[in-house]
């Protein structure tokens, strides 16, 4: 018996399969190569896609995931119970901060910010809702860090770019702050993705203990240690507490 043809819904499948966690970023001859189809038909259905907003091309002629996609995702029950839950608790610790409030989550190998609350401070915020940010340069990206799995820490160590001169780009380093977040549960940056910001983050965990996300704040430069630190960590703590008794039993 002849193996079937793919149909139309399969090679687009096939093409948005193409993408994962070791390959958010791939160009059209290396989507062809990946999802097992000829070059001018994945042309047409990355045209496709990107039109529809599906795929966003680079300046580099390389495909990502796109905004439209990613909206669609939202509506997952994981993120939808996530972000419906978290929602006003994010709004009471900015109402109490005056601080511009993040909430984050693991996607590949970046930090996915998927709510934020501006705060009043003039502070330059890089983040948006939807923006993928490095995760050894953030303090929600450092939070996910440390409690991700071993292929996720391998790839971030192996380009440990710097954003601006505070940016940590040793891995020695880096380990030892990693190891200080699960240890003290919470992670710090001091001006490392932006100059003239810090940032406070703390885990979130479902009903297993598991991190699923990461809550976070972005502040004035503040000495290490300061009353100012210790402050913010207890308000991250005292909301996460808040989320994580609200969010429905993990199965």
């Amino acid at each position: 018996m002849s193996e079937s043809r793919p149909t139309a819904a399969g090679k687009l499948l096939a093409v948005l399969a193409a993408f994962d966690a070791g390959h958010p970023r791939l160009r059209l001859t290396e989507l062809a190569v990946r999802s097992g189809l000829p070059l001018t038909t994945t042309h047409r259905i990355v045209a496709e896609l990107a039109g529809w907003g599906a795929l966003a091309r680079r300046g580099d002629d390389s495909y990502v995931v796109g905004r439209r996609l990613w909206n669609l995702g939202l509506l997952a029950p994981v993120q939808t119970d996530l972000g419906t839950v978290a929602a006003p608790f994010l709004h009471d610790l900015h109402a109490a901060t005056k601080a511009t409030v993040h909430l984050a989550v693991l996607d590949g190998h970046e930090a996915l910010y998927v709510d934020r609350v501006s705060g009043r401070r003039s502070l330059p915020v890089v983040s948006e809702v939807g923006a993928r940010l490095p995760l050894h340069t953030t303090g929600v990206g450092k939070v996910l860090l440390a409690h991700a799995g071993p292929a996720v820490v391998e790839r971030c160590f192996a380009d440990l770019a710097a954003r601006t001169e505070f940016s940590v780009t040793d891995a020695g380093v880096l380990a030892a702050q990693l190891a200080a977040v699960r240890r003290q549960g919470w992670a710090l940056t001091d001006q490392e993705m932006t100059a003239g910001t810090s940032s406070v983050a703390v885990p979130l965990r479902d009903g297993h203990d598991e991190v699923v996300a990461a809550l976070g704040l972005v502040v004035p430069p503040f000495e290490l240690g300061s009353p100012a630190q210790a402050s913010m960590v207890t308000a991250l703590r005292v909301t996460a507490a808040g989320i994580e008794r609200s969010l429905p039993p993990t199965p």
